[in-house]
Formats: C-alpha cells, sequence, structure tokens
C-alpha cells in the first residue's frame, strides 16, 4: 500500500512550519489559521509558553496522522467496491 495523502499532507505540515519560522509570517497568523495543534493547545493554555519547537513538530506529527487516516479510508474504500 502506498501513501500519497500521508506524504503530501506531511509536505505541507513542513512548508507551514518552515514558513513560519523564516519570519515571511510575523505574526504567525498563518500558521495558528492551518495548525489544529494551535488551535486544540490554544484552548487549555496560554500558547506563548509552549516552545516552538514543540509546536512545530506536533504539527507536523498531526498532518501526518490525518494523512494517514485519509490513505487507510481510501484503501478500505477500494477494498469495498472490488468485493
Amino acid at each position: 500500500m502506498r501513501y500519497p495523502v500521508t506524504l503530501a499532507a506531511t509536505a505541507l505540515g513542513l512548508i507551514l512550519c518552515l514558513f513560519s519560522s523564516t519570519g515571511y509570517d510575523p505574526h504567525n497568523v498563518f500558521f495558528f489559521m492551518f495548525s489544529p495543534v494551535a488551535w486544540i493547545s490554544d484552548v487549555f493554555y496560554d500558547i506563548h509558553k509552549t516552545p516552538v519547537i514543540v509546536m512545530y513538530a506536533l504539527t507536523v506529527l498531526c498532518y501526518a496522522v490525518i494523512g494517514y487516516a485519509c490513505d487507510r479510508l481510501i484503501a478500505a474504500g477500494r477494498r469495498r467496491r472490488r468485493v
């Protein structure tokens, strides 16, 4: 089984984190708009007390998990069509 959505989603997470870390987005607007980890963590505690590298790693991991779940759903749908 190949994982094209997992690779694409992980690349998207990496691009988001790299764009945020370069300084082109000084207030991290795009990072907070597109990072599910930032959405959840901002609700429960002050996000500014969390190390940035942890937020970036969790964002990439979250996108990889979302992509993997999509790949599994696609594979299950293909299996059902074959049967």
